[in-house]
């Protein structure tokens, strides 16, 4: 009797000893890991792990379930391995879609310098004043210029472009120089939406709405400079 008694208090040694280095690898307590692997066998309805007095084996279902599973757990560590290297060094495609205008003028510098720093990356650039849908359209991120409308999407400040009323020298010859925000009626004001009828103007702390006058509705900012000179 007590030869058996032995003989079991040495198997729950063994048993205890292989689960206590099993859980101190994958950082969980040893009760957690033992409880864990019976309800797996419970939800399985086979034995994963065979027990004798001299050793713990896998059985044979649960060496198939072994192998299956380290595959999985081959393929997981190989995605984490990939995105750790995507911080490092990103690459893929950026899908952007810009203002023509502020894009060439500004952005270009600023572009060439990006993908010289990563050159994993390549671009795709859609130049439209057109409102994209981010959620619909294949777009990684959009700039846009003016005020936006509230939205869910997550939106951050970048610039800011002050407004002043400018006029080529040969227009005023021609039409004259406004004096009063209310002379601005009679001028061909260049304007960026269709839509649009006043300016608010400002001065110190005093700002004052505007009626404007204008035919020209260009949606381009070159093109409102071309304007503007000729």
């Amino acid at each position: 009797m007590a030869a058996r008694t032995d003989e079991a208090n040495d198997f729950i040694a063994h048993c205890s000893l292989l689960f206590r280095s099993a859980a101190t690898i994958i950082g969980m307590p040893d009760s957690t890991l033992s409880r864990r692997i019976g309800a797996l066998e419970k939800a399985i309805g086979l034995r994963l792990l065979h027990r004798t007095t001299r050793k713990i084996e896998l059985t044979e279902a649960g060496r198939v379930y072994y192998e299956r599973c380290r595959r999985i757990v081959d393929e997981a560590r190989l995605a984490h391995q990939q995105l750790s290297e995507m911080l490092e060094q990103p690459s893929g495609l950026l899908r952007a879609s810009l203002p023509v205008d502020f894009a060439t003028n500004y952005l270009s510098p600023t572009i060439q310098e990006f993908a010289r720093r990563y050159p994993g990356i390549s671009f795709e650039f859609d130049l439209t004043p057109r409102r994209v849908d981010l959620v619909t359209e294949p777009f990684d991120v959009a700039i846009r210029m003016g005020e936006q409308p509230d939205s869910t999407l997550i939106a951050r400040k970048i610039g800011e472009l002050r407004h002043y009323l400018y006029a080529s020298p040969d227009y005023l010859a021609v039409s004259g120089k406004p004096e009063r925000p209310t002379d601005l009626t009679a001028h061909e004001c260049l304007l960026f939406r269709a839509s649009q009828t006043t300016w608010r103007l400002a001065r110190g702390k005093k700002t004052v709405e505007a009626q404007i006058g204008g035919r020209y509705h260009i949606n381009s900012m070159g093109m409102m400079c071309v304007f503007a000179f000729i």
